[in-house]
């Protein structure tokens, strides 16, 4: 009996189910009418694979890697980089939340009779001796990070804020 080889699963790979129902929300750039540009709309080079991009983003963002380290199959870091801080200005990810919780609701129903809030405060990374003991003593840096999720124990929301505040 021959074996089969599996696909392995990774985490920051997009299915075609996913992307299908959130391509449609990726914020493009589009040239500015005011602007004389010195090429004409086509020319120069052809826009990435936004695929490939957004997951070169979850890439770095579950691997927690550095921009730079990220691998080259998911193009320059560079642009991985600018193209996530476009989507975050522009609610790209606040918007596919929200689209997930919606389509979550619909098809198991978002558990709303009872929510649990949770939350942890951590040292500012790399803060040393400047960050004392505890990160909300005397205004020193830190992180919180608040999660609030629903009866099934589904993330509604996430907030990451400054400890001291």
């Amino acid at each position: 009996m021959k074996m089969e080889k599996q696909k392995s699963y990774k985490s920051w790979t997009i299915s075609d189910a996913f992307w299908d129902a959130i391509k449609d929300y990726i914020p493009f750039y589009k040239r500015d009418p005011q602007i004389e540009y010195k090429r004409k709309p086509g020319g120069g080079r052809k826009p990435p694979d936004m695929r490939k991009i957004l997951e070169g983003i979850f890439y770095v963002l579950r691997t927690g890697i550095q921009w730079k380290a990220a691998p080259r199959e998911f193009g320059s870091s560079s642009n991985l980089h600018r193209y996530f801080q476009i989507f975050v200005s522009a609610g790209f990810f606040e918007i596919i939340w929200a689209k997930g919780l919606e389509k979550y609701d619909e098809l198991e129903g978002i558990g709303w009779e009872w929510q649990s809030l949770d939350g942890s405060m951590t040292k500012s990374p790399l803060g040393g001796e400047a960050v004392g003991k505890n990160p909300t003593d005397r205004g020193k840096k830190g992180t919180k990070r608040s999660v609030l999720v629903d009866s099934h124990g589904i993330p509604l929301a996430i907030v990451v804020s400054g400890a001291n505040p």
